[in-house]
């Protein structure tokens, strides 16, 4: 899908014809780096790397990490992952000009909306404690993070992050970046067609891309959105608003939030986990528990993080360090049904599936969650 026809929104950032043929060509040039080049690695690694660990260790490679190792030193592995991240950066210089250069007139845009909303509503906790994996890190390579406030009003990190999530997915997740929750609220539907929804809480909601698909799939439930970044949390209502969708935006941790117990009937993210920690995981588990009313259904969509083949492990870890995703190879390995359980959840509630995605992401989602008992 061409950026041309992307986020068909009222508060969008515009493109010059100059920019977005800029933004084109750092599709094409991903495109290529997670196409053909890619699809050249494998025969690298079974005709050059794996026998060179042969003769090195007198066995093939056993696990991603051992892999890592045979395809560290190799030229055309280490092109590839030198392009990959100069591509990571080249779209996110892009993207961040783009917004530098309207951000006044975006943030006095979004601050306008807020000022007299419509259909939802935006509750800021200014100072509030950021956790360290978020904080501390550059995610995704963007600077600051999503935290850092530039001015009053500040929308900088939202708005890039929606257009520059149309770069990174190459469009292939919609429009409006809406793949996910799409997917989400559909695999819902089909696996619990009992479930009645009455209020919808998304975790970790960034601008809602993935929020507002709950408000047409469930339009009679109450749509709540929970984050940690103001800056994404002011556009995201702003965005919202400007196309007529109640949702009830508020900042905070996932880990521990203000709700009442048994306050939803849904709980949702997307790509939220391997943001996180090891530490945060089980406590996201246990506050979604506490958050659910009985019957109520806990469902995080991921990126399929979890391969079965050591090489393809290994290929898809590359974000851990190359994208700075810190727990994206974690969460590859880890156990999810014991911290489920340790939360509340019964253990045959607990499931870990395939979520089809809806559009034309490459590979579909992986699903992960548990309904809580009646």
């Amino acid at each position: 899908m061409s950026l041309a026809g992307a986020l068909p929104h009222a508060v969008a950032p515009e493109l010059s014809a100059d920019e977005l043929g800029l933004l084109e060509f750092a599709m094409a040039w991903k495109g290529r780096l997670r196409g053909a080049m890619k699809a050249a690695l494998p025969a690298v690694y079974e005709g050059r790397a794996a026998p060179a660990y042969v003769a090195a260790h007198g066995r093939r490679p056993q696990g991603w990490r051992e892999v890592e190792d045979a395809m560290a030193a190799d030229p055309l592995y280490r092109w590839w992952s030198a392009l990959l991240r100069a591509q990571q950066e080249y779209y996110l210089h892009l993207t961040s000009e783009v917004v530098e250069r309207q951000l006044d007139g975006l943030n006095a845009a979004c601050a306008a909306i807020a000022a007299n909303p419509r259909y939802g509503s935006l509750t800021l906790k200014p100072g509030m404690a950021i956790p360290d994996y978020q904080g501390e890190v550059d995610i995704h390579c963007v600077p600051g993070s999503y935290f850092l406030e530039r001015s009053v009003d500040d929308v900088w990190a939202g708005a890039r992050s929606d257009l520059g999530s149309f770069v990174f997915a190459l469009g292939k997740h919609g429009g409006m970046n809406e793949d996910k929750g799409v997917s989400g609220a559909a695999f819902v539907k089909a696996r619990f067609p009992d479930l009645q929804v009455r209020d919808i809480l998304d975790l970790g909601c960034t601008v809602g891309m993935s929020t507002l698909p709950y408000c047409d799939a469930f339009p009679e439930a109450r749509v709540t959105g929970l984050d940690l970044s103001g800056p994404c949390l002011r556009y995201a209502h702003a965005r919202a608003e400007s196309m007529g969708k109640a949702v009830h935006f508020q900042q905070g941790n996932a880990e521990a939030t203000d709700f009442p117990d048994a306050s939803f009937d849904l709980i949702v993210s997307h790509i939220l986990l391997h943001e996180t920690s090891a530490a945060a995981l089980p406590r996201i588990f246990a506050e979604a528990h506490r958050l659910l009313r009985p019957g109520g259904v806990m469902l995080h969509v991921e990126v399929p993080v979890r391969k079965i083949e050591a090489f393809e492990q290994f290929l898809t870890n590359w974000d851990a360090q190359g994208n700075n995703e810190p727990f994206w190879a974690v969460l590859s390995e880890m156990d999810l049904v014991g911290p489920a359980v340790a939360a509340g959840f019964v253990a045959d509630s607990v499931f870990e599936t395939v979520v089809p995605t809806s559009f034309a992401k490459s590979g579909d989602w992986l699903g992960v969650g548990a309904r809580k008992a009646l």
